[in-house]
């Protein structure tokens, strides 16, 4: 009996569910912030206790507009990961298992990350 499954399949043109891209934009997030973002942390850290002179080029490096746009982009890695863990917690406890509940919270998390990272972008710039 032949079977009727597709050879190749493009993962680029398959429309994933909304609560998957944020399960997908979860796992990025977490893995993002754990390996550059602890190192860069800790480098960043070093310099700024280590002498005056690295202080002074800390300041330097972060007042750049390429390492301002590098730090809105890891607060928005750090805000997302933390409002979808608040979901898949409550998930966990199921709250928000239905299909129509599962969509509107996978929404809500998207749009809370970028109006805090919004938010505190304003406020920090």
């Amino acid at each position: 009996m032949p079977k009727n499954r597709p050879k190749y399949l493009n993962l680029f043109q398959i429309k994933q569910p909304m609560p998957a891209v944020v399960s997908l934009l979860h796992r990025i997030s977490g893995a993002l912030l754990f390996f550059p973002g602890i190192p860069a942390l800790l480098c960043g850290l070093d310099m700024a206790l280590s002498s005056p002179e690295k202080y002074a080029r800390l300041q330097a490096i972060l007042t750049s507009p390429l390492a301002k746009v590098g730090l809105l982009l890891s607060l928005w890695f750090f805000v997302h990961h933390f409002c979808a863990g608040i979901r898949f917690v409550a998930l966990d406890l199921h709250y928000g298992i239905e299909l129509e509940q599962a969509r509107l919270t996978s929404k809500v998390v998207l749009v809370a990350g970028v109006i805090i990272t919004v938010l505190i972008g304003v406020v920090t710039w």
